[in-house]
């Protein structure tokens, strides 16, 4: 039997939009709806409801609260006498008139105008409500489910103390603007946990917090038990990831992992392990998590653009770690698009990027393959002034919501100045839903510029180009090149993947020089001193490494 729902502004109410935007909703949803216009008297409404057999009676009201406790009066003393006290009534309107229509104690939901669209799907799908909160799923992909065509979002927090960060969970649990928290623990933590001996006291608490125990995991995962209930999820660590994995999926019930390829090693100082070592334990992590049903996301593309590589060398990355996943046996992975990088990137030129990853890294799709789209603004490009920060956030996102993401990781505005507190958390949450909310009203498809298509397919050409380098550096030995730890690591050791900022790093070379040229990042040709394609780059690599085994 349809659902039916009826709806009104009551009293001397003439202000409708909400409402109409409420019922709207409703209809695609599968509702009948029959709305009965502004400023409808009491009765009017009871009696459409009865005559109707409504299952929801919506009631907007946004004008004096002392009025509108008379009017909630009448209508609910209306409602018991003729049996409709146990209908589902549900009320919108300004936040102090919201305040009297909760205290009333007679509505199901009250919504006070800032509610996010997904959140009002949730209710008239029926989605389950404990004390007016939203319950969610515990697992990533039903989430996402839950909430389409609205992406989940995703913040970051760890403060310098396990105190701090609990009450903070529990603060952004409760706020309702988050459906993920990833925990940001300490460097001590990442790469020493299973040795607190190598732990440097200094260091405790340095880029977030500090925890030493799996009562610690277990104390903030309990703290995030309120509110929408988010998901948590943790940074990988960076030695002995298995071990890790083990102890996140334990204590926090890690929502998905996020795992390099090539890094967290002495190529990015972040712990000791020799590169290709690093490559082979990575691998290892994907597969443990692949083995259980977990998403994996394997956070490799962006840690190459954040060091100045061609954006051809992202995108050729961006398929590797998809491939590489696949090859572990990861059904679900969590593809991450981090705009904005390196911070000087054109934004054309950063959606061509992007979606050049996307298609490449779709040809991989399939029923044993699903791509999860994430997309988030890059650290490096926010300013430091907090007003220009929030322009650049919001900028960021509507770029993003170009790829139709299914999970949007908000960086607080105020990052670039300082770890961001739940206040600005939050602020910067509700900025992104606006965003998002227009966005999904109709967002033109910037996709389709004839420019942002021509650079995509460039960068595929040139991205095919240097996979197909890679390929060849295997031989019978290796079996597939594409996973091969000594072949990947040859590849970064030769300087066939290069960036700028590994000079003088034991495992890679640094001989590259790129450029931001029309707002994307090439390769510096050494002899002219001009930008230079890939099969240029290519060509001078051969030179310089003929015969290379």
């Amino acid at each position: 039997m349809a659902r039916r729902i009826v709806g009104a502004a009551i009293g001397d109410c003439v202000h409708v939009a909400g409402i109409l935007k409420f019922m709207k909703l409703a209809t695609e949803e599968g509702y009948h709806t029959t709305f009965l216009g502004p400023a409808v008297p009491v009765a009017k409404l009871v009696d459409a409801a009865l005559e109707t057999e409504a299952d929801i009676i919506a009631v907007g009201y946004r004008l004096t609260p002392e009025v509108a406790w008379e009017l909630l009066a009448e209508l609910r003393q209306l409602a018991q006498e003729r049996g409709l006290a146990d209908r589902r009534w549900v009320f919108g309107g300004t936040p102090p008139v919201a305040a009297v229509a909760q205290e009333a104690g007679f509505f199901d939901r009250v919504f006070r105008g800032g509610e996010p669209l997904a959140e009002t799907r949730a209710y008239l799908q029926g989605a389950e409500h404990v004390s007016g909160t939203r319950r969610l799923a515990d697992t990533l992909l039903v989430r996402i489910g839950e909430a389409a065509p609205y992406p989940l979002l995703r913040h970051h927090y760890g403060r310098p103390t396990l105190e701090e960060t609990m009450t903070g969970v529990r603060e952004l649990a409760e706020a309702r603007v988050l459906d993920i928290i990833s925990l940001g623990p300490d460097q001590n933590f990442q790469e020493h946990f299973f040795h607190p001996e190598d732990m440097d006291p200094q260091a405790s608490g340095a880029g977030g917090v500090p925890l030493r125990s799996r009562d610690d995991l277990l104390a903030i995962y309990q703290a995030t038990r309120t509110g929408n209930y988010p998901l948590v999820r943790c940074y990988a660590g960076t030695r002995e990831l298995v071990k890790m994995a083990q102890l996140l999926q334990q204590t926090i019930h890690n929502a998905w992992a996020a795992i390099p390829l090539m890094w967290y090693n002495q190529l990015d100082g972040r712990s000791r392990r020799p590169l290709d070592e690093a490559i082979a334990e990575n691998q290892a992590a994907m597969a443990w998590h692949a083995w259980r049903g977990i998403p994996v996301e394997v956070n490799e593309a962006h840690h190459w653009s954040l060091r100045d590589a061609p954006d051809s060398m992202a995108v050729a990355m961006a398929y590797l770690a998809a491939y590489n996943a696949r090859a572990q046996g990861v059904k679900d992975y969590v593809a991450q698009f981090m705009f904005n990088t390196p911070p000087d990137t054109g934004m054309w030129q950063d959606l061509a990027k992007m979606l050049a990853k996307l298609e490449l890294i779709e040809r991989l799709a399939g029923p044993e393959f699903r791509i999860i789209r994430e997309v988030r603004a890059g650290l490096s490009s926010f300013p430091v002034d907090p007003d220009r920060g929030r322009g650049q956030l919001a900028s960021a996102t509507l770029l993003g919501m170009a790829l139709r993401p299914q999970i949007v990781h908000v960086v607080a505005y105020c990052e670039a100045d300082h770890a961001a507190t739940t206040r600005e958390i939050i602020e910067s949450c509700r900025l992104v839903r606006q965003v998002i909310d227009n966005a999904l009203a109709g967002l033109p498809d910037l996709a389709a510029d004839p420019r942002v298509q021509q650079r995509k397919d460039e960068l595929i050409s040139e991205a095919e180009l240097l996979i197909g380098a890679i390929a060849e550096m295997g031989d019978d030995k290796s079996g597939d090149p594409l996973v091969s730890p000594a072949v990947l690591a040859a590849a970064v050791r030769t300087g066939l993947l290069d960036t700028p900022h590994l000079k003088g790093n034991p495992e890679g070379r640094g001989d590259i020089l790129t450029t931001i040229h029309h707002g994307a990042c090439y390769a510096v040709d050494p002899t002219s001193g001009r930008p230079m394609g890939e099969a240029r780059r290519l060509e001078l690599w051969r030179q310089q490494f003929r015969g290379y085994e």
